[in-house]
């Protein structure tokens, strides 16, 4: 990986505005930024069904904008609960999107990401995020719940994605999870801060604890991108601290 990971971030972000202004104005992708920060708090129902990356102006929001918050706020969670130490021989990243998250616990662990999304364009954009950060790996289109498989020295991370699943869904990704984590895979869930619980995380919380895990919530103050800070502003947000709570166990790093 060439230079710094500070310079790669940058020059990453200086890519995805090259990439998604290149058809779209800023009015464009903050007014798509603001029906896609209604859709996430309000209408939470219709994630399941693509909805969040309909259209040309919510992809752009979701990449510019969501993307780099989930890669910073990743980066501090791996690094806070030393999840890359002993590097893990692949991260898998279950629902990967535009493949940030990934790409983050990669950077730290220098290591490789397998991504897999259902979204055809999240893929392409996942394979993007990684050749442009320089991070070695792929991303494939297919069903995470089918992808969660590691063992020994493998990490799995599903980051943004449980609570997009429908229940019979998350319940049998959870098995297969807990499963890869015993057989001495690490596994790490990331989901927001949400204002409305989220009504399986108790029993995940339960689940991941009750084998040597544990569950946290995150408050980092980090220096948001110019641009993630003008799109907030723009759109009426606020994310000038970064918050988050995941499940971890460890496996056989730990």
């Amino acid at each position: 990986m060439a230079g710094e990971p500070g310079e790669t971030f940058d020059r990453w972000l200086v890519a995805l505005e090259t990439r998604h202004f290149a058809a779209l104005t800023f009015p464009e992708v903050r007014r798509a930024l603001q029906a896609l920060s209604s859709l996430y708090v309000e209408r939470r129902e219709r994630l399941g069904r693509g909805a969040a990356l309909e259209g040309a102006g919510k992809r752009a929001a979701f990449a510019l904008f969501y993307g780099p918050l989930h890669f910073l706020l990743v980066r501090e969670i791996v690094r806070a609960l030393g999840a890359a130490e002993p590097p893990p021989r692949r991260i898998l990243d279950l629902g990967c999107g535009t493949g940030a998250a990934g790409a983050a616990w990669a950077l730290v662990a220098g290591t490789a990401v397998e991504g897999v999304d259902r979204s055809g364009w999240a893929v392409d954009e996942a394979r993007w995020t990684l050749s442009t950060l320089g991070v070695h790996g792929a991303a494939r289109q297919g069903d995470l719940v089918a992808a969660a498989v590691g063992g020994r020295d493998d990490a799995l991370l599903a980051a943004f994605s449980v609570n997009e699943l429908d229940e019979p869904a998350r319940g049998s990704l959870l098995g297969r999870l807990l499963a890869a984590a015993q057989r001495g895979a690490r596994v790490l869930v990331v989901e927001p801060l949400a204002r409305r619980s989220l009504g399986w995380w108790a029993e995940w919380d339960d689940a991941f604890t009750a084998r040597g895990g544990r569950a946290d919530q995150w408050r980092f103050e980090v220096e948001r991108p110019a641009l993630v800070a003008k799109l907030d502003r723009a759109a009426g947000l606020d994310h000038h601290r970064l918050t988050g709570r995941s499940l971890w166990l460890p496996g056989a790093a730990g």
